[in-house]
């Protein structure tokens, strides 16, 4: 659609005013970009979700990114007090929230500055006029306004008076002008909305709900927004708007939903529970950035779940530890610093042998590190962080919707083979969100386990006992019977355990066993081969990755092939025990290449039980690969 001009007779008839204003250029794309940047008090998260939540409902395939201080209030206008939310849509599908935004709605000088360097040139910014001020600049190193002195000169420039025109629009609601200018990401998000041709509706029934109890504050919002919206329609800086059309054919059939990892894996594990037949109970201390699964697992008691704050991490994972032994599926989430101090706990599950699922959203290290950023640095401590022989099986999710299928995966190896399992997801998946096809309940795995119910060991004399680690001959699992079943009164503990009958045993050959025992437990865990993808049947060069790193990876493949290059690709969720098939795997390829967040965790295991070269590339800045530096890295293996 093109500008509308009168003809000459219409030019020389008497003017009158035009019933709307003149239509302005749509042009249509396959993907965008946007990133969303202010203070940590600015709404962007906010205003990221809600634009998010509105793609969604349109259709389109998504991938977001937020990213924000780990202090509650940074220090305003300050580069370490940036927060942003990036988010990649598409009418087809992606995997990433993008490697550089095409859109940069900056709400200041910090904002400007800490995102300018991830721009590429011609990438549209819309930036905030009102806050570069001398002072405000001054706190990020600028004597000149980089909107005056050339600096922007590689970009599509928007000066937007953003506070402004927000205190304008509010000017009849009486509110001070503190209280108005809150409103300025509401009008951004209007500007947005219209630039890409957004649904409204929806953002402004959320507003007058989350404000319910101050009908003025949410009126204000949604005048702000649809001021926004306005603008967008009525001022000449933009001449064009957007269209993204739905991704309909990047997905199969199904109801879907916008999710987020942890959201997605506090639904698996409601799902799991109920699979199974048995009470949810999650004992857990809030830690950044797993809080989430506990705040939304206590919203569903009408499911069965209890949920348990406790005073530290020790105890949280005691009282999880203690709903297992009672016959729940027992949860208990954490990050790094949090699995480190429940190591002790997690021994004495592998000794008791109960089912226990240790949820790890990991993050930058070491110690408190980086809390609100990414990593994939605790493989090494789920494998090994346990004083004596510790076994536990290790299971990770690839992307946020995928942490649903992960939990019931790792729902179904504890309660199969009685044994505590690590779920290692991270911050990127965490926050980040995308569709999500909800299942059908016929198509949710049966994880019901059956209790004992009866002694399952006669002695010499006739007399029938209980013995708590005479095991299944198929899984090793040892019996789980509830405390206070008649007959099956029982000892179990963290002193070692005669085999059968759960004495305490000091016996070195008993020892022997029973360590050898758990171990075998552990590596017979059915898990499916790895696959590998490979459309040329000849590539010389595997990626092979784990975790989050997959949506890069898969990303970055794709680039390489539409260049020409040949590359297989394969990706694991079971990290312990691997695949029985991953040897072989590994042995038909020339090259591996494992990028992973940490410095070379999953190279270093690989490297030690296959006995074969692996090229590691790593990353430990806290943030996601970007596809573009992944294609890079193939390329010159390839080459090389």
């Amino acid at each position: 659609m093109t500008s509308q001009v009168s003809s000459p007779a219409e030019q020389a008839a008497p003017a009158d005013p035009p019933a709307q204003p003149p239509a302005k250029e749509v042009r249509r794309l396959d993907r965008v970009i946007i990133r969303f940047a202010g203070d940590s008090g600015d709404g962007m998260q906010l205003t990221g979700d809600r634009f998010t939540s509105e793609t969604a409902s349109f259709g389109n395939d998504l991938s977001t990114l937020p990213n924000f201080p780990a202090e509650i209030r940074a220090p305003a206008g300050t580069l370490p007090g940036v927060s942003s939310f990036q988010l990649h849509f598409a009418d087809h599908d992606i995997l990433t929230p993008g490697d550089r935004p095409d859109v940069l709605v900056a709400m200041n000088p910090a904002a400007l500055k800490a995102n300018l360097g991830d721009l590429p040139p011609g990438a549209e910014i819309i930036v905030n006029t009102d806050e570069f001020a001398k002072r405000p600049m001054a706190k990020v190193g600028w004597d000149t306004s980089p909107l005056e002195d050339g600096t922007l000169e590689a970009f599509r420039v928007h000066p937007v008076p953003l506070t402004t025109l927000t205190i304008e629009a509010l000017k009849d609601f009486g509110l001070s002008r503190k209280e108005a200018e809150r409103s300025k990401n509401m009008f951004a998000l209007g500007l947005l909305s219209w630039m890409y041709h957004r649904p409204t509706e929806s953002t402004e029934a959320f507003l007058r709900q989350k404000f319910a109890k101050k009908p003025e504050i949410a009126e204000a919002n949604v005048v702000a927004f649809r001021a926004g919206w306005n603008f967008g329609e009525t001022t000449e800086d933009f001449a064009v708007s957007y269209e993204v059309a739905p991704a309909t054919s990047a997905f199969p059939p199904g109801t879907y939903r916008n999710i987020s990892g942890n959201l997605a894996l506090s639904y698996g594990l409601i799902a799991a529970a109920r699979q199974a037949d048995l009470p949810l109970y999650l004992g857990s201390y809030p830690i950044t950035p797993a809080s989430d699964i506990l705040h939304e697992l206590s919203k569903h008691k009408n499911f069965g779940v209890r949920t348990f704050q406790a005073e530290d991490e020790i105890a949280g994972i005691g009282a999880a530890l203690g709903a297992a032994f009672g016959g729940s599926l027992a949860v208990t989430t954490t990050s790094g610093p949090g699995v480190a101090l429940k190591s002790e706990t997690i021994g004495l599950a592998v000794s008791l042998e109960l089912p226990l699922l240790i949820v790890d959203i990991q993050r930058g290290g070491p110690s408190t590190g980086l809390p609100t950023k990414t990593e994939q640095a605790d493989l090494l401590q789920a494998m090994y962080g346990r004083n004596g022989e510790a076994p536990v099986p290790v299971v990770a999710p690839r992307t946020p919707a995928d942490c649903f299928d992960a939990a019931l995966d790792a729902a179904r190896i504890a309660l199969t083979y009685r044994t505590p399992v690590f779920l290692l997801s991270d911050g990127y998946l965490a926050n980040g969100s995308e569709p999500w096809r909800i299942p059908e309940p016929d198509e949710l795995p049966d994880l019901r386990v059956h209790f004992a119910t009866s002694p399952n060991h006669t002695l010499a004399d006739g007399t029938e006992v209980f013995w708590p680690y005479k095991r299944d001959p198929h899984t090793l699992a040892r019996p789980w019977a509830l405390p206070g079943t008649p007959g099956l009164e029982h000892r179990i503990g963290g002193i070692e355990k005669q085999d059968g009958t759960g004495n305490i045993s000091y016996d070195p050959a008993n020892h022997d066993f029973m360590v050898r025992t758990r171990q075998a437990k552990v590596d017979g865990v059915e898990v499916p081969d790895v696959a590998v993808d490979d459309p040329s049947g000849d590539a010389g060069l595997l990626v092979l990755g784990w975790g989050s790193t997959y949506g890069p990876v898969t990303a970055a493949v794709r680039r390489v092939r539409a260049a020409g290059g040949k590359v297989a690709q394969a990706h694991l969720r079971h990290l312990n025990p691997f695949p029985r098939n991953l040897g072989e795997v590994l042995g038909r390829f020339e090259k591996v290449v494992v990028p992973e967040m940490n410095l070379g965790q999953l190279a270093t295991l690989l490297r030690a039980k296959y006995l074969i070269d692996i090229r590691s590339h790593t990353q430990v800045s806290g943030m996601p690969f970007k596809a573009e530096q992944l294609a890079d890295v193939l390329k010159e293996a390839i080459d090389g």
